[in-house]
Order: structure tokens, then sequence, then C-alpha cells
């Protein structure tokens, strides 16, 4: 990155999206370092990532890294934006329905959410696409790597109601969200534990 900014010409080059956070944090001796020169001289007011879940069951059956090295990734993102004098926002995306996802991971993903105050907008359900472990699970309905069978959301409702907890918010989405969160036995939405500061940023609130 540093090679790319200092070529003849170039003033800028920003990083939009891709980065993997978790090969950072496994680069013991420069990961920190990358971190904190992407936020600072390559993003270019907002940064989208892909945490996807932060239930533990679902997050290993999609091999993605937890919940831990997000909220790690998110405080560094947030200091070195800070230290570097930037206003700069996450973007994360989420997904729904995925194998192996049941109706109450996504209630600990809409909790999580909810308490932290992020209202995503890059949210998605769940789509086979050939050649992937993930269509081969949701097809098949076992995991190949244990070969024991594993939850597929497969009907409307239930992929609907996975779908709300993403943003149950809006209008659409509420009376789903409570049907969901009734189904899981869930208690009501947790109140934002994370105290906003000032105006509504980008990350709290993407909807308009």
């Amino acid at each position: 990155m540093q090679k790319a900014r200092s070529l003849p010409g170039v003033k800028k080059a920003f990083v939009a999206s891709g980065v993997r956070y978790d090969l950072a944090f496994a680069d013991e001796k420069h990961g920190d370092e990358y971190i904190r020169e992407l936020v600072a001289n390559h993003v270019g007011g907002h940064l989208k990532i892909a945490p996807e879940h932060i239930s533990p069951g679902v997050v290993r059956t999609m091999k993605k890294p937890g919940k831990e090295m997000f909220v790690r990734f998110k405080e560094l993102f947030e200091k070195y934006s800070a230290d570097s004098g930037k206003e700069q926002y996450l973007i994360p995306y989420f997904i729904s329905g995925h194998p192996g996802c049941e109706v109450k991971d996504m209630v600990e993903l809409s909790d999580y959410l909810a308490e932290n105050g992020w209202r995503p907008q890059q949210v998605q359900d769940f789509t086979p696409t050939p050649m992937t472990l993930a269509t081969d699970m949701y097809y098949s309905g076992f995991h190949p790597n244990t070969g024991k069978p594993i939850h597929v959301p497969r009907g409307a409702d239930e992929k609907a109601m996975q779908r709300a907890l993403l943003q149950p918010h809006l209008p659409p989405y509420r009376e789903l969200a409570r049907k969901a969160r009734q189904m899981a036995a869930a208690p009501p939405p947790p109140r934002r534990k994370v105290p906003r500061a000032g105006r509504v940023r980008p990350s709290d609130a993407f909807e308009n």
C-alpha cells in the first residue's frame, strides 16, 4: 500500500472492501501495522467488511472468523481513524438463512446488532452458488467434513423470519421479527448498550 501511494501521479489509493482481518491478526509481527496503515491512509470514508454472522456455530460452519475478531477489528478501526483525525465508518455485511443457521442464531445476531446500535444495510438471504461448501450442505443436508446432518432453512416462513431479524427496525420486517423471537422463545429485543455520541453515524443507521 505504501508503494502504491508513492507512485508518480497517484494521489490516493483506497481499499473499499475485501479486507481479511483474520489474516492480519494471524500475522503477529506485521498485522497491527497493516491495519493501522490501511485505516490511516487507504480508506475513503467507508470500509465494507463481511463478518456475515456472529453466532459461534454458524461462523464455524461458514469457516469465518468469530465475533471476537470482528469486534477487535472494529475497535482498531475506530482507534486508528481517531488517531488520524478522520471520520470513517465500517459497513458490515451479514447473511441470513445459511446452512447451519437456526432462528435462535439469528436472534443472537439481531440482539448483538441492537445492543451495539448497528442497523446494517448490507444484508442478504443465502443463495446457493455452484462449487461451494455451503451449497453442498444446502442440497445434501449434511456437513461434508463431518458427515453429520445440518439444519438447512428451506421453508419460506423460516427464511423470511431469519431475514426479518437482520432489519427488525424497518416497518416491513417488524411483525415477522416479532414472530421469529416468539418461535425461538426469546425475550424482547435488548436496549442499546453502546452510548450514542453526537449525531447518528452511518454505521449506526444506514437506512434513511
